[in-house]
């Protein structure tokens, strides 16, 4: 019997991440790279591995993603929104922690635009009185 795979999109900032998620062995592979390598730091990784310890489901399922657009926290706010979603299609009974975390949400905050006649998107030119 073959091990049914999932497949989902999770997006946060710029980023956008692509994850199929598989019953199979553990390891977690981002651009053909181990999680490791692609995410040096431990606080990224943990992001990233949030929604397989809610669902009790680290080292059982195997995760091949890829990653592109934006910097490394919002690339791993993407690719921890597409795991989720990839593990509730698999096992709707994970859903509710999920849900619950709101790991199932898109972040849906940005970067806000600059305006004209000022320094940025709300800071202001300095103002001199005299």
């Amino acid at each position: 019997m073959a091990v049914a795979t999932q497949y989902a999109t999770g997006r946060r900032k710029c980023a956008v991440a692509r994850a199929w998620v598989t019953g199979a062995a553990g390891d977690i592979t981002v651009n053909d790279q181990p999680l490791e390598k692609a995410f040096p730091r431990l606080t990224l990784r943990q992001i990233i591995q949030l929604p397989l310890e809610m669902a009790g489901l680290i080292g059982k399922c195997s995760i091949n993603a890829t990653v592109y657009g934006g910097g490394p926290t919002g690339q791993a706010g993407a690719l921890r929104h597409a795991i989720s979603r990839a593990l509730v299609t698999m096992n709707p009974s994970v859903r509710p922690p999920l849900k619950k975390e709101g790991l199932l949400t898109r972040d849906s905050r940005v970067k806000e635009r600059k305006k004209y006649g000022q320094k940025g998107a709300r800071k202001r030119f300095q103002y001199s009185k005299r």
